[in-house]
């Protein structure tokens, strides 16, 4: 094999996706979700980015420019595959996937709100909204599941449980 070849293969993502889905404890779907709305959120930010541009007031140009490599690095991060032409997309996109949820939740929300701290326009409110609602996706992703009601009920009952007894020995130390 050529150094070429062993270069690809040590950039590609991990073969076995199974094994690093269960590590964060995110449904199939769920990564769907997430994958969809980071690209439509790059998408929007490229949009919005280039029109922002379109202006004179050098903040609104910063603003523009900063959405638009935010819009790079959700497609490079969420959707390797639309940046075939550029080398080392395999690698970024796996190194990604090796983030934890709420790495990728700070990740995304910090990217989104910068252009809007530095021009507060609609255009940079509506355009960064979905990036932002990526990071709050895999934000509440690293919250992590629900408990199921038996397990509350039995966790409620075993608290009232203890709370009785500590009731009953202090009355039974006062006597």
């Amino acid at each position: 094999m050529s150094s070429q070849d062993e270069r690809f293969q040590a950039a590609a993502p991990d073969p076995d996706p199974a094994a690093s889905s269960t590590d964060d404890g995110m449904t199939w779907w769920y990564r769907w979700l997430c994958r969809i709305a980071g690209v439509i959120g790059g998408v929007s930010c490229a949009f919005a980015g280039l029109w922002n541009c379109v202006t004179i007031n050098p903040l609104n140009i910063a603003a523009g420019v900063w959405m638009m490599l935010n819009a790079f690095v959700l497609f490079l991060c969420e959707a390797p595959f639309c940046c075939q032409f550029i080398e080392f997309a395999n690698a970024v996109s796996a190194r990604a996937d090796k983030l934890r949820p709420w790495q990728k939740a700070a990740f995304y929300c910090g990217m989104a709100v910068f252009p809007v701290m530095l021009s507060l326009t609609l255009t940079t409110l509506f355009g960064n909204a979905i990036a932002f609602a990526t990071g709050v996706l895999y934000g509440l992703s690293a919250l992590g599941k629900k408990g199921d009601a038996i397990s509350y009920a039995r966790i409620h009952q075993q608290q009232k449980q203890m709370d009785e007894e500590k009731l009953t020995g202090a009355l039974e130390g006062q006597a």
